[in-house]
């Protein structure tokens, strides 16, 4: 082995034990937070445990008083006593497994709460990389396997106390007796810690692999219409049966870990039965040890084995839950690149006046899609931007709300620059429409209204009448009460896209932002489209990214951006008479087919990972 290799394994071996760390880290807060309940689980089963162990010790009293000294009426009283102990033990084996599985749930949701919310707050450039099924599998595999750990830990402990208690009777009846028949605890132990160290990196590899089977379910789902389009439902078939293939053989290396050591842990345990069994009856036979007793020292060792026995269990389920608590950590100890200032300042009263000064902006490791671009649009004012794929149109959509922050420069509304206002009060001056309609699983008035679910019914249905979808909403069968399908699929392209104008336009912004708010629609509908927006964008500030003649003819002035900056503007009948390099790039995209980049930049030069 090269030392280089060496070392490549040395800081490999160093960044999973980071990652273990920082699983039980968050582990240990996530159970600090739930003390109470878990003191409560704790008391609960030291009654279960007294309960439990008191039991064969009152076979022994009543064995040797019923049958060995025949005292009168001693078999009964015993067995009364017997008895009451097996309830205590039945009625608080409920409560602790109760109690078990309330504090384990409640580290679950909180958990899910703080991972959805945080998720939530992450940057766009978070988001460009991650993958959805990654993400899904660590809010839903990662935190179960957290669950089913954390249930545990109330039984583990009433699990200790009894192998202690156990243990401390056994020795007090026959110290002899209890060395030979406990001793094989300490390679109960050894095996445990080896077991621990083989199972953690298989399980670790396991989540991965079931996390990338999500991404192929997920993407195959989602781009269900794109599958059957091409035809490509073999491709897809084949990619899932690769990654099963391999989660397939993920679970087998960890169920041959599992084979190998946990027959040794379970039989350890047992031949401490055969010990006892041997040794203590030829005590017995010696007269060094009563039959009550060996009856006794029997039931205790036999108390022993299923927490010994559960050793294996738990180690198991504390590395699922330490791999998993680490994935879970991976995201939440990623921080937002885009968040709220220190100290925020307010947007003062002013019309949406909107300034890009000296503005520069590259997406990660990749080339300059705007430099130095300046650009002032007045309240009130609708300005065009045009430029083929790759200059920046979109991303000057994506600055203005914050989804990215420039490198240089600085984009302003009403004189305030953009990273001094609270994100909240910001984007609530911002309303955008994208190229790519999404649509909520919900009824259409739930979607208008999505973002100030109590909204009037004046303000949803003004906002409605303003983006033209007020005419064939009054027209479906339950009106604004029509639920639509998945990403509301169930609508034509127009009527999704005034949908999402009307969603844009209901909070009044001060500033609009129309992200080729028409590409998407059939051109033979685009007049529709283009008589909303007309009406939306009257005396409002307004951004529109377009390809089509038509539509930039709407705004009130155009900008054809070049190499991150502006190289031509006027009126769009002003640049198709003087700007030969406007014509060009109207006529590649009327040849193109109205496509536009969905990302400025990824097309040309794969500035955002995917």
């Amino acid at each position: 082995m090269t030392a280089a290799v060496a070392t490549g394994l040395e800081q490999d071996d160093d960044v999973r034990r980071k990652a273990t760390k920082d699983g039980w880290r968050l582990l240990g807060r996530s159970l600090k937070a739930e003390w109470r309940g878990i003191a409560l689980g704790v008391v609960v089963g030291l009654v279960w445990t007294a309960a439990k162990v008191a039991v064969p010790k009152l076979v022994q009293l009543g064995i040797g008083e019923g049958i060995e000294e025949q005292v009168p009426g001693a078999l009964g009283k015993w067995s009364l006593i017997i008895l009451g102990a097996g309830v205590v033990a039945a009625i608080f084996t409920g409560t602790r497994r109760y109690f078990a599985f309330r504090v384990s749930r409640s580290v679950e949701t909180t958990l899910r709460h703080r991972l959805f919310a945080h998720l939530q707050r992450l940057h766009f450039a978070f988001h460009d990389k991650a993958q959805t099924g990654q993400l899904m599998s660590r809010a839903n595999t990662d935190l179960q396997q957290i669950q089913f750990f954390v249930v545990m830990i109330p039984m583990t402990f009433s699990n200790l106390i009894t192998v202690i208690a156990s243990t401390a009777i056994m020795i007090s009846i026959n110290p002899l007796l209890a060395l030979v028949a406990l001793g094989a605890l300490p390679l109960v132990n050894v095996l445990a810690k080896v077991f621990s160290s083989k199972l953690h990196p298989a399980v670790m590899g396991l989540q991965q692999e079931l996390a990338e089977l999500s991404d192929v379910v997920e993407e195959t789902v989602s781009g269900i219409r794109v599958v059957k389009g091409h035809g490509a439902e073999p491709i897809q078939a084949a990619r899932l049966r690769a990654e099963a293939d391999d989660v397939f053989a993920r679970s087998v290396q960890t169920a041959r870990i599992r084979a190998t050591y946990l027959p040794a842990m379970e039989l350890l345990p047992n031949l401490g039965l055969v010990m006892v069994l041997g040794f203590g009856g030829y005590q017995v036979l010696r007269g060094d040890l009563t039959i009550a007793e060996l009856i006794a020292f029997n039931i205790y060792l036999a108390l022993l084995i299923w927490p010994l026995r559960s050793t294996g269990l738990i180690v198991s389920l504390a590395q699922r839950a330490a791999a998993s608590a680490d994935r879970v950590h991976e995201v939440l100890a990623t921080a937002p690149a885009i968040a709220d200032p220190a100290h925020p300042r307010a947007l003062p009263p002013g019309g949406g006046e909107l300034r890009f000064e000296g503005v520069s902006f590259a997406y990660v490791d990749g080339a300059l899609v705007l430099d130095g671009l300046d650009l002032v649009v007045p309240p009130g004012q609708s300005v065009a931007i045009v430029g083929a794929t790759g200059s920046g149109k979109s991303t000057v959509a994506r600055l203005v709300p914050r989804f990215y922050d420039v490198q240089d420069g600085v984009v302003r509304i009403d004189g305030i620059d953009v990273r001094d206002l609270k994100l909240s009060d910001l984007r609530r001056s911002v309303g955008i429409v994208f190229e790519e309609t999404f649509l909520f699983s919900s009824t259409i008035r739930s979607n208008i209204a999505f973002a100030d679910p109590d909204a009037s019914d004046d303000a949803v249905l003004r906002a409605a009448r303003l983006s033209g979808a007020h005419e064939f909403v009054s027209q479906l069968p339950d009106g604004y009460d029509t639920v639509i399908g998945e990403r509301g699929f169930s609508l034509s392209g127009g009527q999704r896209q005034r949908i999402a104008i009307a969603r844009a336009v209901l909070a009044d912004p001060r500033i609009l932002i129309l992200d080729d708010a028409t590409s998407a629609v059939d051109p033979t509908k685009e007049h529709e489209i283009r008589d909303a927006l007309d009406e939306v964008m009257r005396g409002r500030t307004t951004i529109v990214i377009a390809h089509r003649p038509a539509t930039i003819a709407l705004a009130d002035r155009v900008v054809l951006l070049d190499g991150g900056r502006i190289v031509a503007e006027g009126t769009h009948d002003e640049l198709l008479a003087t700007s030969e390099r406007y014509r060009t790039v109207l006529a590649s995209a009327a040849q193109a087919g109205d496509t536009d980049d969905a990302h400025d930049g990824v097309d040309a030069a794969s500035e955002v990972p995917a």
